[in-house]
């Protein structure tokens, strides 16, 4: 494939260029340089390799892009490419409820993979996407069907690469050899603070060389077109190492403020504006003007990948001929639904079932159910033998050269990169055909609070096996022992998290986990062994919450969760021998439990009697369930757990004498007591 330069390739760039000030100006937000600036690039790519189809945004084979520095320069190629995007959206850029928010959203604007906008994010979503390709490659691929061979094309800027996660997920990225991910680097020299010499001087094709990546450069990517379409296209050859193109740009070129950190983030001046469109040959009074020949060479990309859909889908149709079982296997996968049955598989426990932490609960159920959900895809940030992800059997997801494992396996073994390893999960879960989960201590998933964000406001469907839960994990200390965690992780809108208290509770959040699509969920699991507790099912936990131990007429309820929940039904048990009646309420997951219907929820956290939250965490949030709270708001200390659990008052007889505390507080105090959900708004 040579490269050829036809007389719309100019007349295109300058479309991109002149419409990215527009959209910018009318918005008078947003960041005209960087699509200014890659408008060349953007060009060739899409002009002459990427394949997708705009009339099927989830053709399961399209090219990903992924546009990390994220910008309104994508908005404007899936405009020009006739995606669910008008000319009317690119007016209503930054505006309330448009389809082109201030950065691109997974999920909310047809054609857009992923979120981006938090730097460095993108970038290592790509590498999941990399992943997720040639996993489901190696999987369904055939000789003579080769229908999963997608590239990922991602672009970043000086900005994405000062980000640490960027950093992580590029390590792995070389050390996996993900020949199908290419990353084109503006280096375009500024960032918001001026030009890069003040804070980013390394030289960026040596570190990407030293991770194992293929690395060229162009060096006028303003202007010379060849080199970019020859660099992309020797990328592509490369199928053994991930590929790094420098390109050298100009921000905002063509702009009076080129080159400048000035461009970076404001609305050209009208003058500005006027003077950049007679320079394109574009009427420098009129806006959001496309001729009618960019539109002609945009309309024959999405021909192009018209045709490449029509041509899978007959070779599809021919897999499904030559190998119906894997044909049906994936095109359920395609759908995103799950196995018929697959959750008879899910562990039961009863009363007398030996106690066990819950981080060797969620092992066993994902030994149980592994074999029925064969697209879960597992790993862990260095942490195996004790987040217990591995299942026996399983095989790692390594370069098949290296002899530790090949493509086909389901486990990655992220090292040390939370970061970079809760990014890459959401680029695997937005590639389609995979549930990614993977493990770390539930202290450390504060690592990747920046890309478990963007999993719940993407509806990523992910699942975080966060381990060592509270002081309960003893001796590693308060460094090690999260007490404001789980505060941060139900804080985030539309993450779910559980803390279950027993086996059958971790079947029943591994069961709404999996069943939630658009959901991400941290699974917060103990070190500790925890009793089976009586009450307990699969069916009632999977509300969220629910009375676990009933009285009438109780003087006292505690609601509780995780390791807490059996100290609580001890303390009950204290209490009765006294006259107190104690109901115990188990909450393993607030936000399922919130969604239920009020009469279920008024009748497990019911008025008539004071009720007591206790959790080995900090107590923020807990009034919204209870009268009063008991919990730690200082950091741990390193012994033994059960001397941890003893010099903080978490043993049955201290909780028994402080709920017998509050009966008696709440019976001098007189008066009705309503439930803590009864409120005004």
């Amino acid at each position: 494939m040579q490269f050829q330069k036809v007389d719309t390739d100019e007349l295109s760039i300058n479309t991109i260029r002149a419409l990215a000030a527009d959209v910018v100006n009318k918005a008078n937000s947003g960041h005209p340089g960087a699509p200014m600036g890659m408008a060349p690039v953007a060009h060739i790519l899409f002009s002459r390799f990427f394949n997708a189809n705009p009339k099927d945004s989830a053709w399961f084979n399209r090219d990903r892009f992924v546009l990390s520095n994220g910008c309104a320069l994508q908005y404007i190629l899936l405009h020009l490419m006739g995606y669910k995007l008008s000319m009317d959206d690119l007016k209503q850029f930054r505006q309330l409820d448009s389809l082109t928010p201030g950065h691109p959203e997974h999920g909310h604007t047809d054609g857009v993979e992923v979120t981006t906008g938090p730097l460095g994010q993108g970038f290592a979503n790509a590498v999941g996407l990399a992943i997720a390709q040639a996993h489901m490659g190696a999987t369904f691929n055939k000789n003579g069907f080769n229908l999963i061979n997608n590239f990922t094309y991602v672009f970043l800027g000086d900005g994405c690469l000062m980000e640490g996660v960027s950093a992580e997920a590029a390590s792995l990225a070389g050390h996996l050899r993900l020949g199908n991910l290419i990353a084109i680097y503006d280096d375009n020299h500024i960032t918001i603070d001026g030009d890069t010499a003040v804070a980013f001087t390394e030289n960026v094709e040596q570190r990407f060389a030293s991770y194992g990546w293929h690395v060229a450069h162009v060096n006028d990517g303003d202007n010379d077109l060849q080199g970019i379409f020859d660099a992309i296209a020797e990328a592509r050859k490369v199928t053994d190492k991930p590929s790094i193109i420098r390109l050298r740009t100009i921000i905002g070129f063509g702009s009076k403020q080129q080159g400048t950190h000035g461009i970076h983030g404001s609305p050209l001046k009208p003058d500005d504006t006027e003077q950049l469109k007679a320079k394109f040959g574009f009427d420098p009074k009129a806006t959001f003007q496309v001729p009618q020949k960019t539109y002609g060479v945009y309309s024959e990309i999405a021909k192009r990948g018209a045709k490449l859909q029509q041509d899978w889908d007959a070779l599809l149709a021919l897999y499904g001929q030559k190998y119906p079982v894997e044909h049906a296997e994936l095109t359920r996968r395609i759908k995103g639904d799950l196995p018929n049955g697959w959750e008879k598989s899910l562990p039961i426990y009863k009363p007398g079932d030996a106690a066990t932490a819950s981080r060797k609960l969620s092992e066993i159920v994902l030994t149980a159910i592994s074999p029925a959900l064969p697209e879960l895809m597992g790993g862990s940030a260095d942490l195996t033998g004790s987040n217990l992800t591995r299942v026996k059997l399983a095989e790692d997801f390594q370069h098949p050269d290296t002899k530790l494992g090949t493509y086909k396996g389901s486990y990655i073994r992220y090292g040390v990169r939370e970061h970079g390893m809760g990014a890459i999960m959401n680029g695997i879960a937005a590639y389609g055909g995979i549930i990614p989960f993977a493990g770390t201590f539930l202290n450390f998933v504060s690592y990747a609070a920046g890309a478990v964000r963007l999993s719940a406001l993407s509806g990523h469907h992910v699942i975080w096996v966060a381990t060592h839960d509270s002081i309960g994990l003893g001796e590693d200390g308060p460094t090690h022992q999260p007490i404001e965690t789980v505060a941060h992780l139900r804080a985030t809108p539309q993450l779910v998290v559980w803390r279950p208290a027993d086996g059958n509770e971790t079947s029943a959040s591994y069961l709404v986990a999996l069943k939630s699509k658009k959901t991400a969920s941290v699974l917060c699991l103990s070190r500790q062994n925890l009793p089976n507790l009586e009450g307990s099912t699969i069916e009632r936990a999977s509300r969220g919450g629910y009375v676990l131990h009933e009285v009438e007429d109780e003087d006292l309820t505690f609601v509780s969760t995780g390791s807490e929940v059996g100290i609580a039904v001890e303390a009950a048990g204290i209490l009765a021998k006294e006259g107190v009646k104690a109901r115990v309420v188990s909450l393993p997951s607030w936000e399922i439990f919130d969604v239920q219907d009020e009469a279920y929820k008024l009748s497990v956290l019911r008025s008539g009697a004071p009720i007591v939250s206790f959790e080995a965490l900090t107590t923020l949030g807990w009034a919204k369930y209870s009268h009063e709270q008991i919990g730690i708001n200082t950091f741990g200390a390193s012994a033994p757990y059960q001397k941890v659990y003893e010099r903080h008052g978490f043993t049955a007889p201290s909780i028994a004498v402080r709920g017998k505390k509050v009966v008696d507080f709440y019976k001098k105090k007189g008066g009705e007591i309503v439930s803590p959900l009864v409120s005004a708004l």
